[in-house]
């Protein structure tokens, strides 16, 4: 298929297709991060939001050019867009020049917080700390993530514990992270442990049968975030 079709083919529904490749994953993660649509990206990328679609959802092997503008399009790097730092741990990229610390409002920390589906829970294991990361979800004021019975993660229960969610963004080194410090307790209503399950983001990552929720009830939640004016 053409990289710039001279006619746009009928879209279906953004999220109704599967996307087949890892590089349409990353194109429409990224999209989504910047709150751009299809059109969007489409128009920045000199292309048509045909194609676009036909990237992130099918088995398109797009040239370098077009990978280019569409990194550009995207703010980010074509080596981000290709994965080339997926095994790679976040935060590995240079500072920018004129990096600038923002502390976040509450509204903007519950923000974040309700757009993440992974986050780090901190509790006690024996005598010593231990960091453990879970796919949770946010329902009002409370965080909520699933484990099983006697995992590690459950040691949280009944203690105060803390809980992040963080992104960092390699390609413009800059960066948030949210924190959450307060009571966790086993989630004991159906009704709650339904609504829970309806508004979870994904079923747990590391599989198996993970069906009990711990909800923090937070006590203070802060946030800071890292600009980066220019790079380097």
């Amino acid at each position: 298929m053409p990289e710039n079709p001279g006619k746009t083919p009928a879209r279906a529904p953004e999220g109704s297709a599967t996307h087949r490749s890892d590089l349409g994953r990353r194109i429409v993660t990224r999209r989504k991060e910047l709150g751009l649509t299809r059109e969007d990206v489409a128009l920045r990328a000199g292309s048509a939001p045909g194609y676009i679609q036909y990237v992130e959802e099918g088995s398109a092997a797009p040239g370098t050019g077009f990978l280019l503008r569409l990194a550009d399009a995207l703010e980010t790097t074509v080596g981000e867009l290709a994965g080339a730092a997926a095994d790679l741990p976040a935060g590995i990229g240079r500072a920018g020049l004129v990096p600038e610390l923002v502390t976040l409002s509450s509204e903007e920390c519950h923000g974040l917080l309700s757009t993440h589906g992974v986050g780090r829970v901190v509790v006690t294991v024996g005598d010593d700390p231990a960091v453990f990361p879970v796919n949770y979800t946010v329902d009002g004021d409370l965080v909520a993530y699933r484990t099983a019975p006697g995992a590690p993660p459950s040691a949280a229960v009944g203690r105060s514990v803390a809980f992040e969610v963080d992104h960092i963004d390699d390609a413009f080194s800059q960066g948030w992270s949210v924190l959450v410090v307060g009571d966790a307790q086993v989630v004991t209503d159906p009704g709650q442990v339904l609504r829970l399950e309806e508004k979870a983001h994904t079923t747990p990552w590391a599989g198996g049968e993970r069906g009990l929720w711990i909800a923090v009830a937070p006590r203070q939640i802060t946030g800071r975030r890292i600009l980066a004016r220019r790079s380097r």
